[in-house]
């Protein structure tokens, strides 16, 4: 740590407010909020991260900078603005391939409703309502839309003198025709709006009681229009999932399943006691914490939100979180009325949590075929490209890593895992007591000693020949595992080394490092294998630790 940072830390105060590390070029590489940022800051260097993450951050932390707010909630609110204009490196970012559509109730004296992926409020002015996740039952409730409300179709008049087709089908008024009044279009587009924020049974009232206002009036043509709305509106409602009976029930209820770097959500929308849409999204982030994964999605969702926001917000994740209070108040910031959050506790919250917990788990295996068969796809692609680039003897269809952790010399461990054609292959996996290097810290012999045990055991069963074995750490750790290879006289077998800092690759008798192109699929694959065997070894010398700690316990 250098002596600027230093002195910083020793400055900062007992307030709440948000913190931006910086590294050694000055770029702001994480943003973060805390209720305390003495506290919170100083957590940072003080200390044994688990998170590979943080043990990677860390490091690079040169510069620290920090602004003061008024209240926790204030803090929350800043950090998204912050994370939004800098996009920290080491901040989780949602970033995925899909730009989910809403619907855009237009801003015009006979507005319109049409789909959009861009919500952009400077773009096009109106009423935004979604995001919707699948793209096929939103096209359907567009058509049922149109089918009950004869909404103007046309952003531009067909003909001058007369109105087109959509008119003489009963699917439009014809605005542009001057046969129909603003304030009767409006009204129209308020029973639409009320559809969109889930308020069914509210709309179901109001066409009946229009339905006989028409009926006294002896307007018998509009009377028998609305009627037959009100039937399509009812057989839909007769088909959407009761989840309680007699309740005026406006929840979200929220699930997340993770595996693999795969990260799954669900958000079923109960609206006045009916399950009345699902919302489902996938994310691949290597390496993330769930706590904070579940966090930005959380903030970003609701930040985001077009849609009626719901009383209630259900799910166990939050819990992790805290600080309940404040993110109410901070939803009712965002909302305008009071959100209160629940963590699936009691008979009903436990149900409405299991329910969307099976969904989460269906989307989570879906989400995890996909990326295996497009690993497995690409693999090909990627093997040759490694091949050609490091110089390789063997098409790497079966990769090996090892990694050594301690703590000063002590509990020292190995992990080996193995990768079949781009995917992990967790029945491969070993572990390793390191003998020669317990009690004090070197990572050299350490590593010398397990590929000493591991290249021995070619050829025996469970223990096939890899294609390639990536070591964890720069050209030395490399040159000691070399002079095992060659004492013991092995052949067949690429070995490389990954240095942490720059992402350097390391090759057998060369001065140079190879240098993979950044967010190249290659670099993100070695990545993905140093960073899982990473985290086999710690998981594995935390289990070690603590049951060391818990005997010497017993023993006093």
């Amino acid at each position: 740590m250098n002596k600027n940072l230093s002195e910083k830390l020793k400055l900062l105060p007992s307030m709440s407010g948000c913190y931006l590390y910086h590294d050694i070029n000055g770029e702001i590489i994480y943003v973060g909020k805390a209720k305390n940022l003495k506290n919170r800051v100083k957590s940072y260097f003080n200390k044994n991260h688990g998170s590979a993450k943080l043990n990677v951050l860390v490091p690079q932390i040169e510069n620290l900078e920090y602004i003061i707010t008024n209240s926790e909630v204030e803090a929350l609110i800043l950090e998204s603005h912050l994370i939004k204009r800098h996009q920290p490196k080491y901040n989780i970012l949602l970033k995925d391939d899909k730009k989910y559509p809403y619907f855009l109730v237009t801003n015009e004296d006979f507005p319109r409703i049409v789909v959009t992926r861009k919500k952009n409020k400077n773009l096009e002015k109106g009423r935004y309502y979604g995001p919707y996740t699948d793209v096929r039952a939103m096209y359907s409730t567009l058509d049922f839309l149109k089918k009950i409300f004869p909404l103007k179709q046309c952003k531009t008049p067909k003909f001058k003198t007369r109105p087109c087709l959509y008119y003489q089908i009963g699917r439009c008024l014809a605005p542009c025709q001057g046969l129909v009044s603003s304030e009767e279009y409006k009204k129209l587009i308020e029973k639409v709006e009320l559809f969109l924020q889930g308020k069914q049974s509210e709309l179901l009232k109001y066409l009946l009681t229009q339905i006989q206002e028409y009926s006294k009036s002896q307007q018998y043509e509009k009377a028998a229009r609305l009627r037959d709305s009100y039937v399509d509106l009812k057989k839909t409602l007769e088909r959407q999932k009761v989840v309680y009976e007699n309740t005026k029930l406006n929840e979200d209820v929220i699930s997340l399943r993770a595996d693999e770097g795969v990260f799954a959500i669900v958000i079923l929308m109960i609206r006045e006691g009916r399950l009345i849409d699902k919302k489902d999204f996938t994310y691949f982030v290597e390496d993330a914490d769930r706590v904070e994964f579940f966090e930005t999605f959380f903030k970003e969702y609701y930040s985001n939100l077009s849609l009626e926001f719901p009383d209630k917000i259900v799910s166990r994740e939050l819990e992790a979180l805290g600080d309940k209070e404040v993110y109410q108040e901070w939803l009712e910031i965002l909302s305008k009325k009071k959100i209160r959050i629940n963590y699936a506790k009691g008979k009903q919250g436990e149900e409405l949590q299991a329910l969307a917990d099976k969904n989460a788990t269906v989307v989570l295996n879906n989400a995890k075929l996909e990326k295996m068969s497009k690993i497995r796809d690409d693999f090909n692609e990627i093997g040759a490209f490694l091949a050609e680039k490091l110089k390789l003897n063997n098409f790497p269809h079966r990769i090996e890593c090892y990694d050594i952790s301690h703590i000063q010399g002590t509990n020292t461990v190995a992990s080996m895992v193995t990768f079949m054609n781009g995917l992990s292959k967790k029945s491969a996996y070993k572990k390793f007591r390191i003998r020669l290097a317990e009690g004090k810290p070197d990572d050299f012999l350490s590593m010398k000693e397990v590929l000493t045990r591991r290249l021995r055991r070619l050829g025996e069963e469970n223990w096939e020949k890899p294609d390639l074995i990536i070591i964890d750490g720069g050209k030395g750790q490399l040159s000691s595992v070399m002079q095992i290879v060659k004492e013991l006289g092995v052949e067949g077998i690429d070995f490389v080394s990954l240095a942490k800092r720059e992402e350097e690759i390391f090759l057998p008798r060369k001065s140079e490092p190879v240098m993979l192109p950044k967010n190249s699929s290659a670099l993100f694959l070695f990545q993905r294998i140093r960073d899982e065997a990473h985290r086999f070894a710690i998981t594995y010398h935390r289990k070690l630790r603590s049951k060391e700690i818990s005997n010497k316990q017993m023993t006093k």
